[in-house]
């Protein structure tokens, strides 16, 4: 457990929280059973709680996985009191270690960001999440950009598979981001003791935020689907092609096939005799194949 000191309160991080922990934050601040329960226990969809001497939230972060090439929720509780903020969270998000150790390094900084009440905190908080998803949404657009040359390249197989991990990528990434608005707008429209009039038009901007980057996403979900279409098509397309091709070398050999056939069923075959009976019947066979060709050029059919 780290702890940062202002003048008027305490922030606490809690990075996989124990038992000895919870046990010391609940003694320190009274904190309602309730509290305790969440957070050692995972909560699935983002929530907003007042209680008579705090405030719990928890919203859930984008973390991006680099071996397995995805996007997964890193969850992120949130208490307020009146002289303390606490965070707790299981996973490593590296969003608020560094934000963490830049005020604590930042006498400046942890002078603006920590000068009012832990509510404001909160706020630059939430800001610098909202925010740190824009660089994963510019990763992103770079692999989009990459998908859409290598299609147009002629590599459409290779890009099965990557379209299909940026695909689960902004799925999972919008499965994450879209049930925090609701937890920013009750932190406008209910008066909680602990969040400041004052501070609801700068709530009221992080909405903004959280919009700006959904509206990202659903621009990087129709073109990864535009994407995925386009590059079926070239597929499918090829695929015609191939079978086009086989189809034609088919319909030519057959009348070949035949012919031997008919050659082979017969006692007394044709110029059996003659010295130059092979090269006979393989000009027959040939002129054939030739005859069925040009039949299927002037039908068009190829």
């Amino acid at each position: 457990m780290q702890q940062l000191k202002s003048g008027k309160f305490t922030w606490f991080d809690i990075r996989e929280p124990n038992a000895d922990d919870i046990l010391k934050i609940q003694k320190r601040f009274n904190l309602h059973p309730l509290v305790v329960e969440e957070f050692s226990t995972p909560t699935l969809r983002p929530k907003a709680a007042e209680y008579d001497n705090a405030l719990f939230l928890t919203i859930h972060v984008p973390l991006f996985d680099v071996n397995l090439k995805k996007t997964y929720p890193g969850e992120l509780d949130i208490v307020i009191t009146e002289d303390a903020l606490i965070t707790a969270h299981d996973e490593d998000i590296w969003q608020l270690t560094e934000f963490f150790a830049e005020l604590k390094n930042d006498r400046k900084k942890r002078s603006e960001y920590m000068e009012n009440s832990p509510a404001t905190l909160l706020r630059f908080l939430i800001e610098m999440l909202l925010e740190s998803c824009f660089p994963k949404l510019d990763h992103i657009s770079r692999n989009l950009d990459h998908i859409e040359t290598e299609i147009f390249a002629g590599n459409e197989k290779d890009m099965v598979l990557e379209i299909s991990i940026v695909k689960r990528d902004i799925l999972n990434f919008r499965r994450t981001l879209k049930p925090q608005r609701s937890v920013l707008e009750s932190l406008i429209q209910r008066d909680y003791k602990l969040i400041d009039r004052e501070l609801k038009p700068y709530f009221q901007d992080l909405i903004g935020t959280n919009i700006r980057v959904w509206n990202a996403l659903e621009s990087a979900k129709e073109t990864i689907e535009s994407l995925e279409a386009t590059n079926n098509s070239l597929l499918s397309n090829k695929l015609d092609l191939t079978m086009k091709v086989l189809t034609i070398f088919s319909a030519v050999m057959l009348p070949m096939t035949v012919y031997s056939n008919i050659l082979a069923m017969s006692a007394d075959i044709p110029f059996g005799k003659s010295p130059h009976a092979f090269a006979i019947h393989t000009s027959a066979m040939f002129l054939i194949a030739i005859i069925t060709f040009l039949v299927f050029k002037v039908k068009k059919w190829i």
